[in-house]
């Protein structure tokens, strides 16, 4: 009984120790995995994972527009880029094609375009002016009636020029009324649904169509029904120089201000009547107009010409004055006395007045001018047997004036040589 006693309290004691080892191996394992954890979400004391970390670090949308000096190209996406201002700036920079919109789309390109029904290909109307369509499909009826045998030998020996058309009426056709397909400008991108998007670029801001005024029950002459607010708002953000009649441009004619039916409201000024948007009363460009007129037109110059300094002109005007200076004081440098004693000597000149002596005397005798031009002399001749004869012949003159020996003995130069 002792020794079972003893046995039985050894194991309780083992079991025991056993549960205590069990305890700390799953405590171990507990810490293993906690740290492992914590390696995974990257902590390093400061309680912060690494996305939540590189997420406090990333620019915020409304710092990178202040930061560009353009903030409407700036979008949700582009503070995720490695280098956020890099990009906005090449985005904002002049002629540069943006990056496709489907570019983060999900499924493939033009996949929702299989629904819908493409129309059959069809000639450009210069091309169908030609009545090519009408050949071939003549054509193709008369081929569909050969037979096998037919087709056959067309096969082996084909006639050329089945379907020929006048060169002349092509050519009028790509080089007279060949028109432009519609294209695409620089930069634009097509996606998908554009050719169902409203066409604009026949359209002109401030410029009422026909259709639009009937739509707005406006009368020939009556100012637009945004016409009121805009006087009170200002012009619109979009085209702040736009010539908007009544606002900031004068009223068109026969129109007067009032709020009255037709009546073009009250033009924007300030307090001292000054206006606030462009011209409204029409004075600028009356003051242009009249200043433009009122300036002298200079024509007697061209435009482009090199104007003359006014100092180059002094200048030379200063020299000119200072020649004549010289020349005045070279000629008065005599004296009275040496005049009278000059003039008392009795001597006469040999030398007529106002005759001078040349330095270097030619006495080589010039040539006579030459003649530009002279004209031979024209003489009735006979073919007779010849092959080449000619019915009249020209003298030509020698080199001293006198008809050549050829010439004069009834030759000369024929008409045909």
């Amino acid at each position: 009984e002792a020794e079972a006693a003893e046995a039985a309290a050894a194991a309780a004691g083992g079991a025991s120790a056993g549960v205590q080892g069990d305890e700390a191996a799953e405590g171990g394992s507990d810490s293993d995995s906690d740290s492992d954890a914590e390696d995974a979400k990257g902590t390093k004391g400061d309680g912060m994972s690494n996305k939540q970390r590189k997420m406090a670090a990333r620019l915020k949308i409304a710092d990178l527009k202040a930061k560009c000096r353009r903030p409407e190209v700036v979008e949700a996406w582009d503070v995720t880029a490695p280098d956020p201002r890099t990009l906005v700036y090449l985005k904002s920079y002049r002629n540069v094609v943006p990056v496709p919109t489907h570019w983060s789309a999900r499924r493939k390109y033009l996949q929702g375009k299989r629904g819908i029904e493409k129309p059959p290909f069809e000639l450009p109307d210069f091309i169908k002016a030609t009545g090519i369509d009408k050949i071939r499909q003549a054509y193709g009826d008369k081929e569909a009636e050969k037979g096998l045998k037919a087709k056959t030998r067309d096969r082996r020996a084909p006639k050329m020029g089945a379907m020929d058309i006048d060169y002349a009426v092509l050519h009028d056709a790509f080089f007279k009324y060949q028109t432009k397909p519609p294209l695409e400008t620089f930069g634009d991108v097509y996606f998908e649904g554009k050719e169902f998007d409203a066409q604009l670029t026949n359209k002109r801001p401030g410029q009422l169509s026909a259709e639009l005024m009937a739509a707005l029950g406006m009368a020939e002459g009556a100012p637009p029904p945004w016409l009121i607010n805009m006087q009170r708002h200002g012009m619109p953000p979009s085209y702040p120089l736009l010539k908007i009649p009544g606002l900031s441009a004068p009223l068109p004619p026969g129109a007067q201000y009032g709020y009255h039916a037709g009546g073009w409201g009250k033009p924007p000024v300030d307090e001292r009547g000054t206006p606030l948007y462009g011209d409204v009363f029409g004075t600028v460009a009356a003051e242009a107009a009249a200043r433009a007129t009122e300036e002298p037109v200079d024509k007697t110059s061209r435009w482009g010409d090199l104007r003359i300094d006014s100092d180059s002109e002094s200048e030379s005007e200063s020299e000119d004055d200072s020649d004549e200076e010289k020349e005045e004081d070279d000629a008065g440098g005599l004296t009275e006395d040496q005049i009278a004693a000059g003039t008392a000597s009795g001597i006469a000149s040999s030398v007529a007045a106002g005759l001078e002596t040349p330095d270097v005397l030619d006495l080589r005798k010039k040539a006579a001018p030459q003649q530009l031009y002279t004209v031979l002399e024209q003489r009735e001749a006979s073919v007779g047997g010849a092959m080449m004869g000619s019915s009249h012949t020209y003298v030509v003159p020698g080199k001293d004036g006198a008809p050549a020996g050829g010439a004069a003995a009834g030759g000369g130069l024929s008409a045909g040589a």
